[in-house]
Order: structure tokens, then C-alpha cells, then sequence
């Protein structure tokens, strides 16, 4: 098997290093900051699906994903003796006033769409870790899951050592084919090359609170991600920033950490534990780029992963491997590269 060097050692470029790894690829993965430098090693960790409604093929690889989650990260700590922090534990979101007959359609739309591998219901009753609700009606999805972000990257790192490929960081030599997953820097350097803008860097903040809700289910409330994780903490976010002058967090997160506390009132007092902020990669499209580099022969692109980067890494992974080592293009209408020019 040829060797593939990756660059990039975010969500995107470790999945790919370790589908390449898993199926016998010498692997080199190169980031000049890091495991989990950027983006990916964020806080939230929400892989959540995108509502059952309008179907298309973005959709359809995003259920694919999100139902592969959980043999994707047991084999990678199975591999690395890493716990990534995965769980599937559902999400809860309130049905606003005057949404119940928009919520009772997409419970049908799941039901057709997602055929019993997961569901999407509206409920009476919520749990106690529940955002306020103005109708009494919650919307529970047990496809949603959670992770912690770094020590996923972390454990992505471990299962391609264990494989024998190397996790560099600074600069080194390419061999053999090379994937560029370099988040917002690399759209940045696309663009460059390409004479056009191919995407932008959004900044997020978020934090991580102290509070105990280790099973509890992930929250979705007036555009808020709230998200218990193993280890005793709740994360917080995010904001999206296109403007902005710095990477420090600012009263734009106080207002979130605020926001949590109104929609749920057991975490008010909470204590804040991380603050966090970083720039994610938003291409054009919105959805991920996949692909070959246009004009650069041996050169491929996995970038672009806003938002879903963690819920969309096993399939993107392994269609990267597909097209890398067996010439196989397996990648979804509307994810290429070009489809961002």
C-alpha cells in the first residue's frame, strides 16, 4: 500500500490518517501546531443530526455518519487505549410556541427518512436537565451523540501510532499522495492558489462548566448547544463570529454562559471551568470539501467541516480512503471542491 501523508492533525486529517492506517497504509500526519490545535480541539462536541425534512444527499450522509459513530470511535480506542468521551445519549429541544405542528411533521419525516435507527419524538414530561419550555412539549432525538473534542482528536492520534503511522509536529517531508486537512488556514491557502475565495474562517467561543449530568441527554434551545460530557462538566456554545479582531474570548461568551443559565435554570451558578475560542472552516457551500486538489496532481482536500466536522468524520474518512488509495470516488453530490468555486 502507497504512503499517504496528511496534513492537518484536526477531526478531519486523523480520521483519514487512521481509515488510511486501519486498512494498511503507512501514514504521516503533519501539523505545524498540533494534535487538536485548531478548531477540533474545541469543547462542545455535538453530533447532531440536521432535521428530518427536505432530504438531500448531505442529509443522507450525515445519517451514515452519525449511525457509524459509535464502531468508528470504539475501534479507535480499541486501537489507541484513548477514550475519545463518545456516547450516543439522545438530545432534548423545546418546541416553541406555535411549532408543535412543524415538530409532528418531522417526527413523521424520521420515522420515513431515518427507518428505525433512530427516532424523533415529541414528548410531554422532560427530565430535569431539560431547557424551559414555553408549550410543555420537547422534541427527543436518540440519534444525537457527544464527544469530547480534544481527547478525540488525542485519541485519533493513538490509534494511527498504534498502527504505525507517525503524528508529527512542526514540518516534515511528504510521501506518497498527500491530504490537505488544514482547516482554516487551508481555505485560506485554497483560495490563494486558486484565485478565488473558496471559504472563510468563523470564529466560536464556548466554555465548559462545572455540573454533573454524565448521562444526561444534550440540549438545543434558542440556538444554544448545551452538552453534559463524562468527566463531571457541561459545555456551552458556540457563537458564530464572521468579524472579528482576535482570538480571545470576550462578553460575547458571557452572554452565552448567561443565556445557558436562563433556559436552564439548574445550571445558574454553575462555575466556569475553560473558556475556549478558535476559527472553524466555513466553505462556500456549507458543506464539507472533498476531493482532489484542481491542478495539483496527487493533492487532495478534506476541509471545510463547519459545525459538523466530528458527525461527519467517519463517512468523510472513509471516502477519503476510498478515492486516495483505491482511485474509488465515492464522495457525495454537492461535497466536492468544485462545488465551493
Amino acid at each position: 500500500m502507497a504512503d499517504v501523508t496528511v496534513r492537518g492533525a484536526g477531526v478531519f486529517g486523523l480520521s483519514v490518517a487512521w481509515e488510511c492506517a486501519r486498512r494498511g497504509a503507512a501514514v504521516r500526519v503533519i501539523d505545524t501546531r498540533g494534535v487538536g490545535a485548531g478548531s477540533s480541539g474545541g469543547v462542545v462536541g455535538a453530533l447532531a443530526p440536521h432535521v428530518p425534512e427536505n432530504w438531500n444527499p448531505k442529509k443522507a450522509f450525515q445519517l451514515e455518519s452519525l449511525l457509524a459513530a459509535e464502531a468508528f470511535w470504539a475501534g479507535v480506542q480499541a486501537a489507541g487505549g484513548v477514550d475519545p468521551g463518545y456516547a450516543r445519549t439522545g438530545r432534548v429541544q423545546p418546541v416553541v410556541p406555535g411549532g408543535e405542528a412543524l415538530a409532528r411533521a418531522r417526527e413523521a419525516g424520521a420515522e420515513e427518512l431515518w427507518q428505525g435507527r433512530a427516532e424523533w419524538r415529541v414528548v410531554t414530561g422532560a427530565p430535569e436537565f431539560a431547557p424551559v419550555s414555553e408549550t410543555n412539549l420537547w422534541v427527543h432525538d436518540t440519534l444525537t451523540a457527544r464527544l469530547h473534542p480534544a481527547r478525540a482528536c488525542a485519541a485519533l492520534a493513538a490509534a494511527v501510532q498504534a498502527a504505525g503511522g507517525e503524528v508529527l509536529t512542526g514540518d516534515a517531508e511528504h510521501h506518497g499522495p498527500v491530504v490537505w486537512a488544514t482547516g482554516a488556514d487551508g481555505l485560506a491557502d485554497l483560495s490563494a492558489a486558486l484565485g478565488r475565495s473558496v471559504g472563510v474562517p468563523v470564529k466560536g467561543q464556548a466554555a465548559l462548566l462545572h455540573f454533573s449530568a454524565p448521562r444526561a441527554a444534550q440540549l438545543f434551545a434558542d440556538g444554544l448547544h448545551i452538552v453534559p460530557h463524562a468527566d463531571g462538566t457541561v459545555a456551552i456554545g458556540s457563537t458564530s463570529e464572521r468579524a472579528f479582531e482576535g482570538l480571545e474570548t470576550d462578553a460575547q461568551l458571557d452572554a452565552l454562559i448567561d443565556k445557558a443559565a436562563t433556559l436552564v435554570p439548574v445550571l445558574h451558578g454553575a462555575p466556569v471551568v475553560k473558556r475556549w475560542a478558535g476559527l472553524r472552516p466555513r466553505a462556500r457551500s456549507r458543506a464539507p470539501m472533498l476531493g482532489p486538489w484542481p491542478g495539483r496532481a496527487g493533492h487532495y482536500i478534506a476541509n471545510g467541516g463547519f459545525k459538523i466536522g466530528f458527525g461527519m468524520a467517519p463517512r468523510v474518512a472513509e471516502v477519503m480512503a476510498d478515492l486516495v488509495l483505491e482511485g474509488h470516488d465515492t464522495i457525495p453530490e454537492g461535497f466536492r471542491v468544485d462545488d465551493s468555486l
